[in-house]
This record gives C-alpha cells, structure tokens and sequence, in this order.
C-alpha cells in the first residue's frame, strides 16, 4: 500500500483509506486535510494558503526534461493537483479553504474531511528530499548494456548500446561501416530503443 501511494498518479481513494486504516487515534493536530485543486494551480493555491495562515504542504519530485541543450532539470507537483494542509492555530476554521483561489474543494469521503496522519506526511518529506537530491545518473531511464537509439545528430536512428553513463555524457557502442565504434554522446542525444 505504501509504495502507490508514490506513483505521480494518485487516487484519494489510495492516500486518505490508507491513513485512515494505519493511524484512526492520531490527536487531530497531527493530521493533515487534503485539497483538490484547480488544473496547473498548485502553487496559487500553496501561496494562498500560507497568506490565510495556514501551515501548507506540496509535495515536489524533480525529473529531467530532455532539451536541445542537454537535460534540464524541473521540479513538479508529486501528487498534481492536490496539496496538503493544516490550521495554523487549533481554533482556525478550513471552511475557508474552499473559497481560496487555486483550491477546488477538499477532498472528503462522505461529510468527513480526508484527513493523513503526520507520520505518513514526514514520509512524503523523506521521499521528496531523497528524489531531489538525486543525479542525473541516480534518476536516468539509461542503463548499461540497454539498447537505444540516436537523435538529433548526423547518425539519427541509428542503434546501439549502452557501455557507460555519466553525469554528462552517455557512452555508445554502434556498428559502423561493419566495426565497433564507441561513441561519446549527451543524454538528449539518444532514447530508449522500443523492444
């Protein structure tokens, strides 16, 4: 159960039951609410969040965009379209987080708010920070001995093998004119071949 929570697809189905099932005698101020928000208004809704006072959450995973120039690296939201919550003093009311801009609603089951527990949130905090911290090398798809194909580059097409990855460079052994030739490329110069 713990494991798909992490997947960048998430069902408030998976997250809030699970939490429920794990942890029904946390004291309340150690819960989190979650919300749903507007399409690509994650951090809208973050920032208004944290101007009503309230202590805001959204979880972020970083991941490399292949571009002309090499790969570059992008942060976005773990969980799109959701973020986590809580007051920021024990009197504070969350009926006014479905009236902040970039919030859809919050996610509830039933009349009952959906609610996780600290610990599953400190959890989330440890994956993120894991993740982010990560290389290039740590989070590429390219793996050694892996077949892939070459782009944007002269022998466009063309397959062959991985030998050895780098931080910036990919090393690629390739048949040509019938020999073994080894070739230093970047990483947005080739893809996984299809199987």
């Amino acid at each position: 159960m713990f494991i798909e929570l992490f997947s960048p697809t998430l069902t408030t189905m998976t997250l809030a039951h699970c939490d429920t099932l794990e942890n029904a005698d946390d004291p309340i101020s150690n819960r989190w609410y979650l919300a749903y928000t507007k399409p690509r208004q994650e951090q809208i809704a973050l920032t208004n969040l944290e101007q009503q006072a309230f202590e805001a959450y959204l979880p972020l995973y970083k991941k490399f965009k292949k571009t002309e120039q090499g790969p570059v690296a992008l942060f976005e939201p773990m969980f799109p379209r959701y973020i986590l919550f809580r007051p920021g003093k024990p009197e504070q009311s969350i009926s006014v987080v479905r009236n902040t801009k970039g919030i859809a609603t919050i996610v509830r089951f039933g009349f009952e708010p959906a609610l996780l527990s600290d610990e599953l949130v400190q959890r989330i905090r440890l994956l993120e920070q894991d993740r982010n911290h990560a290389t290039l090398q740590e989070l590429s798809n390219l793996k050694i001995g892996q077949a892939v194909r070459l782009r944007h580059t002269a022998l466009s097409g063309i397959e062959g093998l991985i030998q050895s990855v780098s931080s910036k460079r990919v090393a690629v052994l390739l048949e040509i004119l019938g020999r073994p030739t080894l070739v230093q490329l970047e990483h947005h110069q080739v893809e996984v071949a299809d199987s």
